[in-house]
């Protein structure tokens, strides 16, 4: 006999889930399958080990929450099916960033679809981004002395991590929480990346008076979006980008 799956009603004051690709709704996080210490018993004295599987947690304040165990598990899943990639032109780097590919696919579709943009990202940005930042390193460290300088694939600071992760700071909703190693990870140094350009995004409209478009907010991510017109720094980051960009999009038009 032919099993009938039971249709899941939703209760009322049920959590939204933020994405389709989420594993969990909003307010609680993922956690992988890990071993777990079971404690002393009558039975066996010393404890043991059991194995947890994979389930969702509730955040401690109920807001959104990624952190790296749901982004890996997300990108694994889902980035294989996105269909709008960057271009993968060689852009003459020695590390050619091609392997980075399906993240910046990835993570561009799903925070377009979450924060649902006047003009959407486009992929091709993040990539020039990348290649202007850290030229497709992901263990780049702008300063080695210093552990909390710019870091990974996207340069991220640790102050902007932290910023990424505070509740009752800067950001209002769609945080991420995850450490300075986790940031040498390609993937989630990408998705944190993203949802930080997308912040510079925010900011940029909000100081120019009208929405910024996503090359003042790569300037914005940059720090130079309020410099002075004659900044040689700004116009030489500036050129870099856009030399980059334009490349990419010459691919996309061949």
């Amino acid at each position: 006999m032919k099993r009938i799956a039971k249709k899941k009603i939703k209760k009322i004051g049920e959590p939204k889930i933020v994405h389709s690709w989420r594993l969990c709704p909003a307010g609680e996080h993922w956690v992988r399958t890990h071993p777990l210490k079971t404690p002393a018993s009558k039975n066996n004295p010393a404890g043991g080990l059991t194995t947890r599987r994979g389930h969702c947690a509730f955040n401690p304040t109920g807001k959104d929450q990624l952190y790296p165990d749901e982004i890996q598990e997300m990108a694994e899943q889902n980035f294989l099916k996105v269909k709008e990639k960057p271009c993968s032109i060689n852009l003459k780097f020695k590390n050619k960033g091609d392997q980075y590919d399906d993240f910046i696919a990835g993570w561009t579709r799903y925070w377009n679809d979450v924060f649902k943009p006047k003009t959407r990202l486009a992929p091709n940005i993040v990539k020039a981004l990348i290649a202007s930042e850290s030229g497709f390193n992901p263990t780049m460290l702008a300063d080695k002395k210093n552990s909390n300088s710019a870091r990974g694939l996207m340069q991220i600071l640790n102050s902007t991590r932290r910023n990424l992760g505070d509740e009752s700071g800067e950001l209002k909703n769609h945080f991420l929480t995850v450490t300075k190693n986790d940031l040498n990870d390609p993937n989630v140094n990408i998705c944190a990346g993203i949802r930080w350009l997308f912040q510079k995004q925010l900011l940029a409209s909000s100081y120019l008076g009208r929405e910024a478009s996503w090359e003042e907010a790569v300037m914005n991510y940059k720090g130079k979006l309020k410099s002075k017109t004659d900044d040689a720094e700004a116009i030489k980051q500036k050129k870099i980008f856009q030399k980059y960009f334009d490349l990419l999009e010459k691919c996309e038009k061949s």
